[in-house]
């Protein structure tokens, strides 16, 4: 068969349509609030009870689905040759169309409905008539599935995705007429070194593919801006082809995230009306607040169109039991610190014929309740005024291979302190410095943002010279946006420091001496030092300092014990910079604090972050949260009201999941302030469904919560 063959054959279903188009007026992204997510397998048709599902959809008050229609395997009546049809198909009844058969169900429910499709393995015959479309490893080898040998990983940069899959878009979308398409996996398993691979990169590079992972390298560098811009135009032909065909509908890429992600968050945000955040589930020692961080990173280039956070009933650690079911507690905290961030729920369920029940009636639970109070769930806006920055091309060409532990390290541990401050924060991307994007925020916070252009460094200038306040640690600045390490910071002028030309470490027993009084001291009386990091930037001031708040005592011997003594117990050496910058504040930390304090976890790490924020902030908070636990503050305002949500992650299992139950904290104090002209009309809270006792003067509503199960949201609403 010719690489062009089945598009003569589909051309036949070009007016075809089994099911009316949905009757909108108006784009249908910001409708919906609950998400259900149905993943056929490829036995389901002719065994899974379709009145069920559209029932629990009904049960649950989802208002949208999500449902699998075609890729690795169709569930409808497809038209193209070599697009796998489930063996089951012909089983299901009455139509043997049990995706046209969800859909109208969905539909006569009021829902919006998206078509799901996987392109990312092919099937045997599909493979012996196009192995153009098979994806290559390093040696030359085509690469089978590594979860299942009887298919093959297709190569996403060439004619699979762009002719085939094409193809099967337009088809869904001319039968059905969905709202939009959704595609998993869409972007490759990996490198590909096949020769459409091959052809296409040295014609837009004149380069071969890379060999090499090292981010410095030309080739590599090369290679990652062009697979973004061929995924992008991916993207782009398929939203076009869709919304030929139903010009209300929209393409939407499964894409995204922080600064591990590999396609470029701002392009994403300029390219998606609504997005779909696929951080599904706790893994390792991951903490429930790592949900609400993946709804803060999709905002900051999403700005304030819906954002979606998808959720599995499952566990999801790397064995990935597919059929399995969390309890009950790991369920609910994780979906609490979505919502609580601005994720609109979204569960998904693998297979239609269910084998552990257990999850039915936790989300079914959920979705009620919020469906209760939707009204105080539909956010305009943060009321956050601090922004924690993130640096995708930080990660890519500084990080490299370690990334991991030399970026996201950093921003994990600050992000860890401003939860246990009761700080609520956001995420800004470094690509969107401007002030039209970071002019509401007080204080920046940089966790060794490494790689930052001049003109980023320029943009921060201007934001603390404008009365803005910075914070930022280690190697901030220290290196371009390519990755190559400068002669001095690109924010040495803000710090008011130059690098000493190296760094130090790892250093093992050294402390900080402390220089008092200082805000940043604060709540550090009761000793002279504390422990140091573990890394430290050499620099020389340059500008005019005070007398330094931490100053630095060097490495001694921790054994023999005997010689465990401070050979230089006092020194000069400045190991935090504070001054004021025109209308701003800076605070420069030359070491990894941040990082150790991922790794350690000293409580006086976390005292010094929360007292360099509150200090650059000029002790302005939107919200003070006084009470026992652990805590996930976040503060919104909606059309006709305020809400203050508290998460309570109070828990032994909290970095190793999953939750075994949830444990109630006592009374927690609320403080928040009122905006400007704001007269208060009813308070209560949701989680209890009682109205609280109050008291208001100069701004502020006093308000405390009893007691704190999972999360509680405080609303206000407005006279």
């Amino acid at each position: 068969m010719q690489r062009r063959d089945f598009l003569s054959a589909a051309a036949a279903t070009a007016t075809t349509s089994l099911l009316p188009a949905q009757d909108t007026t108006a784009p249908w992204f910001d409708k919906p609030m609950r998400w259900s997510q149905l993943t056929l397998v490829e036995n389901d048709p002719g065994q899974f009870d379709l009145n069920f599902w559209l029932d629990y959809f009904r049960r649950t008050k989802s208002d949208a689905a999500c449902l699998s229609a075609g890729g690795v395997v169709a569930y409808y009546p497809t038209r193209i040759p070599l697009h796998h049809r489930s063996q089951w198909l012909d089983r299901h009844k009455p139509s043997g169309d049990p995706f046209g058969d969800l859909v109208k169900g969905c539909r006569d429910l009021k829902m919006v409905v998206i078509a799901r499709t996987d392109p990312h393995a092919i099937h045997q015959d599909a493979a012996s008539a196009h192995p153009e479309w098979i994806a290559v490893d390093q040696n030359g080898r085509k690469r089978r599935h590594g979860a299942d040998p009887s298919l093959w990983i297709t190569c996403a940069l060439g004619p699979y995705n762009f002719e085939f899959l094409t193809e099967v878009h337009r088809e869904i979308m001319r039968m059905y007429q969905v709202d939009g398409i959704f595609t998993n996996r869409w972007a490759g398993s990996g490198m590909c070194y096949c020769e459409s691979c091959a052809r296409l990169f040295r014609k837009a590079t004149g380069m071969d593919l890379p060999r090499t992972g090292d981010p410095l390298n030309p080739e590599r560098r090369a290679h990652f801006e062009w697979r973004q811009q061929r995924l992008f135009e991916l993207w782009r032909l398929w939203d076009g082809e869709v919304r030929k065909i139903n010009p209300n509908a929209r393409y939407i890429a499964n894409a995204g995230g922080g600064a591990l992600s590999n396609l470029d968050m701002k392009t994403i945000g300029e390219l998606a009306p609504t997005l779909f955040a696929d951080r599904q589930a706790r893994r390792g020692l991951a903490t429930p607040w790592e949900n609400g961080k993946n709804g803060k990173e999709y905002r900051s280039t999403l700005g304030r169109k819906p954002i979606v956070g998808i959720f599995s009933v499952g566990v999801e650690e790397p064995h990935r039991w597919k059929d399995s079911v969390q309890s009950e507690a790991e369920i609910r905290i994780w979906v609490a610190d979505g919502l609580a961030n601005g994720l609109r729920p979204w569960y998904t369920k693998f297979a239609g014929v269910p084998y552990d029940k257990r999850w039915f009636p936790v989300v079914e639970k959920m979705y009620v309740w919020q469906h209760k109070w939707e009204r105080y769930l539909r956010n305009e806006e943060p009321v956050a005024d601090v922004a924690m920055v993130y640096s995708q091309q930080t990660a890519t060409y500084y990080g490299g291979s370690k990334a991991e532990e030399k970026v996201e390290d950093h921003t994990l541990g600050f992000y860890q302190a401003l939860i246990e401050a009761r700080i609520p924060f956001e995420m800004a991307h470094d690509r969107l410095l401007d002030a039209a994007h970071i002019g509401r925020f007080k204080v920046l916070i940089l966790p060794n943002i490494a790689a930052l252009s001049d003109a980023q460094c320029g943009q921060l200038q201007a934001y603390v010279e404008g009365g803005g306040s910075l914070i930022a640690t280690y190697e901030t600045s220290l290196y371009d946006e390519w990755g190559w390490r400068r002669r001095n910071f690109g924010l040495g002028g803000l710090f008011g420091v130059r690098y000493g030309g190296r760094v130090e470490g790892p250093m093992k027993n050294a402390y900080l001496r402390l220089e008092r009084p200082h805000p940043l001291l604060k709540g550090l009386e009761e000793t002279e030092r504390i422990i140091h990091g573990v890394h430290r930037v050499v620099v020389t001031p340059e500008a005019r300092f005070a007398r330094p708040p931490l100053t630095l005592i060097p490495s001694y011997p921790d054994l023999p014990m005997e010689m465990v003594y401070p050979r230089q117990p006092k020194t000069d050496i400045a190991e935090a910079y504070v001054r004021e910058v025109g209308k701003g504040r800076v605070i420069y930390f030359p070491w990894d604090i941040d990082r150790t304090f991922w790794e350690v976890l000293s409580a006086d790490h976390g005292t010094l972050l929360r007292n360099a924020v509150d200090w650059a902030a000029r002790d302005q908070r939107p919200v003070y949260v006084e009470g026992p636990g652990l805590m996930d503050v976040t503060v919104w305002k909606q059309k006709n009201s305020m809400t203050v949500h508290l998460v309570n992650f109070t828990n032994p299992m909290f970095m190793k999941g999953p939750y075994r139950e949830l444990i109630p904290v006592g009374e927690q104090r609320v403080r928040v302030r009122l905006p400007e002209g704001w007269r208060t009309g009813k308070v209560h809270l949701l989680a209890a469904d009682r109205t609280p006792v109050t008291s208001e003067a100069n701004g502020w509503l006093t308000v405390t919560a009893p007691s704190v199960l999972d999360h509680e949201i405080v609303a206000i609403e407005r006279a």
